[in-house]
Protein backbone atom coordinates (compact mmCIF):
# COMPACT_ATOMS: atom_id res chain seq x y z
CA UNK A 1 0.00 0.00 0.00
CA UNK A 2 2.83 2.39 0.87
CA UNK A 3 4.45 1.43 -2.52
CA UNK A 4 1.38 2.48 -4.29
CA UNK A 5 0.75 6.16 -2.96
CA UNK A 6 4.31 6.38 -3.29
CA UNK A 7 4.06 5.93 -6.77
CA UNK A 8 0.78 7.98 -6.80
CA UNK A 9 2.66 11.28 -5.51
CA UNK A 10 5.83 11.02 -7.61
CA UNK A 11 4.07 10.30 -10.88
CA UNK A 12 1.31 12.76 -10.38
CA UNK A 13 3.89 15.88 -9.33
CA UNK A 14 6.62 14.98 -11.69
CA UNK A 15 3.47 14.53 -14.91
CA UNK A 16 2.18 17.56 -13.18
CA UNK A 17 5.74 19.50 -13.70
CA UNK A 18 6.59 18.60 -17.53
CA UNK A 19 2.80 18.97 -18.24
CA UNK A 20 1.14 22.15 -16.48
CA UNK A 21 2.95 24.81 -18.81
CA UNK A 22 2.49 22.95 -22.30
CA UNK A 23 -1.01 21.01 -22.07
CA UNK A 24 -4.28 22.21 -21.58
CA UNK A 25 -5.42 18.72 -20.10
CA UNK A 26 -3.19 18.75 -17.07
CA UNK A 27 -5.09 22.37 -15.89
CA UNK A 28 -4.49 21.76 -12.03
CA UNK A 29 -3.30 18.64 -9.70
CA UNK A 30 -6.70 16.99 -9.78
CA UNK A 31 -6.34 16.65 -12.99
CA UNK A 32 -3.04 14.73 -13.18
CA UNK A 33 -4.00 12.94 -10.56
CA UNK A 34 -7.13 11.37 -12.10
CA UNK A 35 -4.62 10.39 -15.40
CA UNK A 36 -2.08 8.97 -12.78
CA UNK A 37 -4.99 6.86 -11.39
CA UNK A 38 -6.72 5.70 -14.45
CA UNK A 39 -3.58 5.12 -16.06
CA UNK A 40 -1.89 2.81 -13.20
CA UNK A 41 -4.96 0.61 -12.97
CA UNK A 42 -4.44 0.51 -17.23
CA UNK A 43 -8.04 1.77 -17.48
CA UNK A 44 -6.42 4.23 -20.06
CA UNK A 45 -9.75 6.15 -20.67
CA UNK A 46 -7.95 8.42 -23.14
CA UNK A 47 -9.48 11.98 -22.12
CA UNK A 48 -6.24 13.22 -21.04
CA UNK A 49 -3.08 12.52 -23.06
CA UNK A 50 0.74 13.76 -22.03
CA UNK A 51 2.47 15.82 -24.97
CA UNK A 52 5.74 16.65 -23.54
CA UNK A 53 8.76 13.75 -23.50
CA UNK A 54 8.88 14.04 -19.74
CA UNK A 55 5.58 13.48 -19.33
CA UNK A 56 5.15 10.40 -21.96
CA UNK A 57 8.07 8.62 -20.02
CA UNK A 58 6.24 9.39 -16.94
CA UNK A 59 3.21 7.44 -18.55
CA UNK A 60 5.07 4.64 -19.76
CA UNK A 61 6.22 3.63 -16.30
CA UNK A 62 2.88 4.00 -15.08
CA UNK A 63 1.70 1.61 -17.89
CA UNK A 64 4.59 -1.24 -17.21
CA UNK A 65 4.14 -0.77 -13.13
CA UNK A 66 0.53 -0.36 -13.34
CA UNK A 67 0.43 -3.67 -14.77
CA UNK A 68 2.86 -4.87 -12.86
CA UNK A 69 1.05 -4.08 -9.46
CA UNK A 70 -2.36 -5.00 -11.20
CA UNK A 71 -0.67 -8.22 -11.31
CA UNK A 72 0.53 -8.64 -7.81
CA UNK A 73 -3.01 -7.66 -6.23
CA UNK A 74 -4.90 -10.04 -8.05
CA UNK A 75 -2.01 -12.86 -7.35
CA UNK A 76 -2.95 -11.83 -3.36
CA UNK A 77 -6.15 -12.08 -3.66
CA UNK A 78 -6.54 -15.14 -5.72
CA UNK A 79 -3.90 -16.89 -3.27
CA UNK A 80 -6.22 -15.46 -0.51
CA UNK A 81 -9.43 -16.77 -1.59
CA UNK A 82 -7.47 -20.34 -2.42
CA UNK A 83 -5.92 -20.85 0.51
CA UNK A 84 -9.38 -19.44 2.58
CA UNK A 85 -11.12 -22.80 0.33
CA UNK A 86 -8.22 -24.68 1.37
CA UNK A 87 -8.56 -24.26 4.98
CA UNK A 88 -12.34 -24.43 4.78
CA UNK A 89 -12.00 -27.42 2.87
CA UNK A 90 -9.67 -29.07 5.54
CA UNK A 91 -11.37 -27.67 8.21
CA UNK A 92 -8.52 -25.88 9.32
CA UNK A 93 -10.83 -22.35 9.70
CA UNK A 94 -11.20 -20.92 13.22
CA UNK A 95 -14.85 -19.43 14.32
CA UNK A 96 -14.09 -16.90 16.51
CA UNK A 97 -16.78 -14.95 15.19
CA UNK A 98 -19.82 -17.83 15.03
CA UNK A 99 -21.79 -17.18 18.07
CA UNK A 100 -25.42 -18.86 19.01
CA UNK A 101 -24.10 -21.84 16.57
CA UNK A 102 -25.05 -26.21 16.83
CA UNK A 103 -21.71 -27.91 17.01
CA UNK A 104 -21.66 -31.74 16.62
CA UNK A 105 -18.62 -33.69 17.47
CA UNK A 106 -18.22 -37.12 16.42
CA UNK A 107 -18.80 -38.90 12.88
CA UNK A 108 -21.34 -41.33 12.19
CA UNK A 109 -21.89 -43.03 8.75
CA UNK A 110 -25.64 -42.12 8.96
CA UNK A 111 -24.61 -38.06 9.44
CA UNK A 112 -25.99 -37.20 6.50
CA UNK A 113 -29.61 -38.14 8.09
CA UNK A 114 -29.25 -37.11 11.64
CA UNK A 115 -28.07 -33.88 9.79
CA UNK A 116 -31.47 -34.05 7.65
CA UNK A 117 -33.84 -35.14 10.21
CA UNK A 118 -31.99 -31.95 12.85
CA UNK A 119 -33.03 -29.62 10.49
CA UNK A 120 -36.64 -31.31 10.51
CA UNK A 121 -37.04 -30.95 14.15
CA UNK A 122 -35.54 -27.73 14.39
CA UNK A 123 -37.32 -25.31 11.68
CA UNK A 124 -35.38 -22.20 13.36
CA UNK A 125 -31.54 -23.58 12.79
CA UNK A 126 -29.96 -22.71 9.61
CA UNK A 127 -26.73 -25.37 7.76
CA UNK A 128 -24.77 -22.43 8.49
CA UNK A 129 -24.95 -22.77 11.71
CA UNK A 130 -24.32 -26.19 12.31
CA UNK A 131 -20.48 -26.93 12.98
CA UNK A 132 -19.13 -30.48 12.52
CA UNK A 133 -15.83 -31.28 14.61
CA UNK A 134 -14.35 -35.01 13.71
CA UNK A 135 -11.20 -36.48 12.63
CA UNK A 136 -12.87 -38.48 10.23
CA UNK A 137 -11.33 -38.88 6.61
CA UNK A 138 -12.24 -35.25 5.44
CA UNK A 139 -13.78 -37.05 1.96
CA UNK A 140 -16.69 -37.98 3.48
CA UNK A 141 -17.49 -34.71 5.06
CA UNK A 142 -16.85 -33.28 1.74
CA UNK A 143 -19.32 -35.62 0.17
CA UNK A 144 -22.43 -34.38 2.68
CA UNK A 145 -21.28 -30.84 2.25
CA UNK A 146 -21.20 -31.31 -1.19
CA UNK A 147 -25.28 -31.67 -0.76
CA UNK A 148 -26.99 -28.24 -1.77
CA UNK A 149 -28.79 -28.60 1.83
CA UNK A 150 -25.50 -28.71 3.35
CA UNK A 151 -23.55 -26.74 1.52
CA UNK A 152 -23.50 -23.74 3.70
CA UNK A 153 -22.27 -26.56 7.18
CA UNK A 154 -18.92 -25.38 8.42
CA UNK A 155 -16.57 -27.94 9.12
CA UNK A 156 -13.20 -28.16 12.00
CA UNK A 157 -11.15 -31.25 11.37
CA UNK A 158 -9.48 -32.59 14.45
CA UNK A 159 -9.80 -34.84 18.06
CA UNK A 160 -13.29 -32.89 19.41
CA UNK A 161 -11.71 -34.12 23.28
CA UNK A 162 -9.17 -31.29 22.29
CA UNK A 163 -9.37 -28.24 23.97
CA UNK A 164 -7.77 -26.31 21.21
CA UNK A 165 -9.56 -27.92 18.69
CA UNK A 166 -13.27 -26.86 20.49
CA UNK A 167 -11.81 -23.39 20.70
CA UNK A 168 -11.31 -23.02 17.21
CA UNK A 169 -15.07 -23.83 17.03
CA UNK A 170 -15.62 -21.62 19.64
CA UNK A 171 -17.61 -23.60 21.63
CA UNK A 172 -17.41 -20.72 24.24
CA UNK A 173 -20.03 -19.05 22.08
CA UNK A 174 -22.18 -21.88 21.10
CA UNK A 175 -25.61 -22.26 22.45
CA UNK A 176 -26.03 -26.17 21.99
CA UNK A 177 -23.86 -29.51 21.34
CA UNK A 178 -24.40 -32.97 20.04
CA UNK A 179 -21.75 -35.22 20.86
CA UNK A 180 -22.45 -38.64 19.08
CA UNK A 181 -20.56 -42.20 20.31
CA UNK A 182 -17.87 -41.56 17.40
CA UNK A 183 -17.33 -43.98 14.41
CA UNK A 184 -14.34 -42.49 12.52
CA UNK A 185 -11.71 -44.66 14.60
CA UNK A 186 -12.09 -48.65 15.34
CA UNK A 187 -12.30 -47.62 19.46
CA UNK A 188 -13.49 -50.26 21.12
CA UNK A 189 -17.39 -49.12 23.00
CA UNK A 190 -15.25 -48.42 26.27
CA UNK A 191 -13.10 -45.97 24.12
CA UNK A 192 -15.78 -44.45 22.31
CA UNK A 193 -17.77 -43.41 25.70
CA UNK A 194 -14.81 -42.58 27.49
CA UNK A 195 -14.28 -40.16 25.10
CA UNK A 196 -17.98 -38.66 24.84
CA UNK A 197 -17.42 -38.46 28.72
CA UNK A 198 -14.03 -36.22 28.34
CA UNK A 199 -15.82 -34.61 25.50
CA UNK A 200 -18.82 -33.50 27.65
CA UNK A 201 -16.38 -32.13 30.77
CA UNK A 202 -14.25 -29.88 28.61
CA UNK A 203 -17.50 -28.13 26.82
CA UNK A 204 -18.88 -27.86 30.40
CA UNK A 205 -15.65 -26.36 31.33
CA UNK A 206 -15.38 -23.78 28.57
CA UNK A 207 -19.11 -22.89 28.44
CA UNK A 208 -21.64 -23.35 31.28
CA UNK A 209 -24.46 -21.90 29.31
CA UNK A 210 -24.14 -24.36 26.30
CA UNK A 211 -27.84 -27.28 26.13
CA UNK A 212 -24.81 -30.63 25.69
CA UNK A 213 -26.63 -33.90 24.26
CA UNK A 214 -24.55 -36.88 24.30
CA UNK A 215 -24.79 -40.19 22.71
CA UNK A 216 -23.71 -43.11 24.82
CA UNK A 217 -23.57 -47.23 24.04
CA UNK A 218 -22.91 -48.41 27.57
CA UNK A 219 -25.44 -47.44 29.93
CA UNK A 220 -22.61 -47.29 32.57
CA UNK A 221 -20.98 -44.33 31.99
CA UNK A 222 -23.98 -42.56 32.40
CA UNK A 223 -23.35 -41.65 36.00
CA UNK A 224 -20.56 -39.87 34.92
CA UNK A 225 -22.04 -37.38 31.98
CA UNK A 226 -24.45 -36.23 35.00
CA UNK A 227 -21.68 -35.53 37.22
CA UNK A 228 -20.38 -33.24 33.80
CA UNK A 229 -23.61 -31.57 33.69
CA UNK A 230 -24.65 -33.12 30.89
CA UNK A 231 -28.48 -32.05 29.93
CA UNK A 232 -29.46 -34.69 27.73
CA UNK A 233 -28.01 -38.51 27.40
CA UNK A 234 -29.01 -40.84 24.58
CA UNK A 235 -28.58 -44.40 25.53
CA UNK A 236 -28.63 -45.66 21.58
CA UNK A 237 -28.17 -49.69 22.80
CA UNK A 238 -30.79 -49.50 25.27
CA UNK A 239 -33.14 -47.90 23.75
CA UNK A 240 -32.45 -50.56 20.26
CA UNK A 241 -33.18 -53.01 23.09
CA UNK A 242 -36.19 -52.29 24.41
CA UNK A 243 -37.94 -51.31 20.99
CA UNK A 244 -36.40 -55.01 19.69
CA UNK A 245 -37.99 -56.74 23.23
CA UNK A 246 -41.51 -54.46 22.30
CA UNK A 247 -41.56 -55.50 18.86
CA UNK A 248 -41.10 -59.36 19.76
CA UNK A 249 -43.80 -59.24 22.40
CA UNK A 250 -46.56 -58.26 19.47
CA UNK A 251 -47.63 -55.24 20.88
CA UNK A 252 -47.12 -52.62 18.22
CA UNK A 253 -44.99 -50.00 20.27
CA UNK A 254 -42.09 -49.91 18.06
CA UNK A 255 -44.59 -48.73 15.31
CA UNK A 256 -46.63 -46.51 17.79
CA UNK A 257 -42.80 -44.88 18.97
CA UNK A 258 -41.55 -44.60 14.99
CA UNK A 259 -44.74 -43.27 14.17
CA UNK A 260 -44.87 -40.66 17.15
CA UNK A 261 -40.90 -39.70 16.47
CA UNK A 262 -40.78 -39.31 13.12
CA UNK A 263 -39.64 -35.74 12.64
CA UNK A 264 -41.87 -35.81 8.89
CA UNK A 265 -44.93 -36.21 10.74
CA UNK A 266 -43.86 -34.09 13.72
CA UNK A 267 -46.61 -35.50 16.57
CA UNK A 268 -45.03 -35.74 19.67
CA UNK A 269 -43.00 -32.84 21.06
CA UNK A 270 -42.56 -30.21 24.24
CA UNK A 271 -44.19 -27.44 24.02
CA UNK A 272 -43.77 -23.60 26.20
CA UNK A 273 -46.46 -22.51 28.22
CA UNK A 274 -47.01 -19.05 29.73
CA UNK A 275 -45.73 -18.88 33.53
CA UNK A 276 -49.56 -18.04 34.58
CA UNK A 277 -49.65 -21.75 34.68
CA UNK A 278 -46.55 -22.33 37.16
CA UNK A 279 -48.67 -23.26 40.32
CA UNK A 280 -51.51 -24.55 38.81
CA UNK A 281 -53.18 -28.37 38.19
CA UNK A 282 -52.02 -30.65 35.11
CA UNK A 283 -55.87 -30.73 34.52
CA UNK A 284 -56.13 -26.63 34.03
CA UNK A 285 -52.95 -27.10 31.54
CA UNK A 286 -54.62 -29.66 29.83
CA UNK A 287 -57.24 -27.32 29.17
CA UNK A 288 -55.49 -24.51 28.03
CA UNK A 289 -53.78 -27.04 25.11
CA UNK A 290 -56.93 -28.21 24.47
CA UNK A 291 -58.59 -24.87 23.94
CA UNK A 292 -56.01 -23.24 22.62
CA UNK A 293 -54.33 -25.33 19.86
CA UNK A 294 -56.16 -28.65 20.10
CA UNK A 295 -52.84 -30.86 21.50
CA UNK A 296 -53.46 -33.51 23.85
CA UNK A 297 -51.66 -33.07 26.87
CA UNK A 298 -49.37 -36.47 27.50
CA UNK A 299 -47.18 -35.29 30.57
CA UNK A 300 -44.87 -32.91 31.73
CA UNK A 301 -41.18 -32.62 31.15
CA UNK A 302 -39.31 -31.14 34.41
CA UNK A 303 -36.17 -29.56 34.98
CA UNK A 304 -35.96 -28.27 31.15
CA UNK A 305 -33.23 -25.90 30.37
CA UNK A 306 -29.52 -26.07 31.33
CA UNK A 307 -28.76 -28.16 34.60
CA UNK A 308 -26.08 -26.02 35.97
CA UNK A 309 -28.51 -23.29 36.42
CA UNK A 310 -31.50 -26.20 37.53
CA UNK A 311 -28.69 -27.36 40.27
CA UNK A 312 -27.95 -23.72 41.19
CA UNK A 313 -31.61 -22.89 41.68
CA UNK A 314 -32.41 -26.41 43.86
CA UNK A 315 -29.59 -25.62 45.99
CA UNK A 316 -30.28 -22.08 46.69
CA UNK A 317 -33.82 -22.87 47.79
CA UNK A 318 -32.78 -25.75 49.47
CA UNK A 319 -30.78 -23.76 52.01
CA UNK A 320 -34.39 -21.79 52.95
CA UNK A 321 -35.19 -24.21 55.61
CA UNK A 322 -33.96 -23.69 59.36
CA UNK A 323 -34.34 -27.74 60.03
CA UNK A 324 -31.23 -29.05 60.00
CA UNK A 325 -32.83 -32.02 58.89
CA UNK A 326 -34.82 -31.24 56.49
CA UNK A 327 -31.83 -28.93 55.13
CA UNK A 328 -29.87 -32.43 54.32
CA UNK A 329 -32.45 -34.30 52.59
CA UNK A 330 -33.32 -31.09 50.45
CA UNK A 331 -29.51 -31.40 49.61
CA UNK A 332 -29.59 -35.05 48.85
CA UNK A 333 -32.66 -34.17 46.59
CA UNK A 334 -30.56 -31.84 44.66
CA UNK A 335 -28.14 -34.31 43.74
CA UNK A 336 -31.09 -36.10 42.38
CA UNK A 337 -31.89 -34.08 40.74
CA UNK A 338 -32.24 -35.43 36.97
CA UNK A 339 -32.28 -33.01 33.79
CA UNK A 340 -35.36 -33.29 31.27
CA UNK A 341 -37.48 -35.55 33.30
CA UNK A 342 -40.67 -36.65 31.70
CA UNK A 343 -43.22 -37.18 34.05
CA UNK A 344 -46.20 -38.82 32.09
CA UNK A 345 -50.15 -38.77 32.54
CA UNK A 346 -49.70 -37.83 35.96
CA UNK A 347 -53.19 -37.05 38.15
CA UNK A 348 -55.18 -34.31 37.15
CA UNK A 349 -54.18 -32.92 40.45
CA UNK A 350 -50.63 -32.61 39.81
CA UNK A 351 -48.84 -29.35 40.54
CA UNK A 352 -46.98 -27.48 37.51
CA UNK A 353 -43.72 -27.02 38.74
CA UNK A 354 -41.39 -23.85 37.42
CA UNK A 355 -38.44 -24.89 34.82
CA UNK A 356 -41.18 -26.92 32.97
CA UNK A 357 -42.42 -27.55 29.30
CA UNK A 358 -45.42 -29.32 28.36
CA UNK A 359 -45.11 -32.63 26.33
CA UNK A 360 -47.90 -32.79 23.54
CA UNK A 361 -49.26 -34.57 20.73
CA UNK A 362 -50.92 -33.18 17.51
CA UNK A 363 -54.35 -34.30 16.51
CA UNK A 364 -53.94 -37.25 13.39
CA UNK A 365 -55.46 -34.03 11.21
CA UNK A 366 -53.54 -31.68 11.85
CA UNK A 367 -50.08 -33.58 11.40
CA UNK A 368 -48.16 -33.59 8.60
CA UNK A 369 -48.32 -36.69 6.09
CA UNK A 370 -45.13 -38.08 4.88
Amino acid sequence: MLIIMGLLTVSTFGAYIFEIQRNNDFKSLWDTLWWTIVTLTTVGYGDKVPITIGGRIVGILMMVLGVAIVGMVTGRIASFLVDKQIKARGGLIVLDRKKGHFVICGWKNELENILENILKVNPDLRPSDIVLVNDADPEEVDHIRSIPKFKTIKYIKGDYIDEKVLKRANIKSASTALVLADASRRFSVQEVDSRTVMSVITIDSMNKNIYTCAELIDEKFEKYLRLANCDEIILSREYSRILIANAASASGVSHIAAELLNPEKGKLFTHDFPDVFIGKTFYELKDYFEKEYGYILIGILENTGKIYYRKKEALAEAQKTPDISKLVENLQNVKKLIPNKPVLNPGNDYVVKRNSKAIVIRKFEESKIA
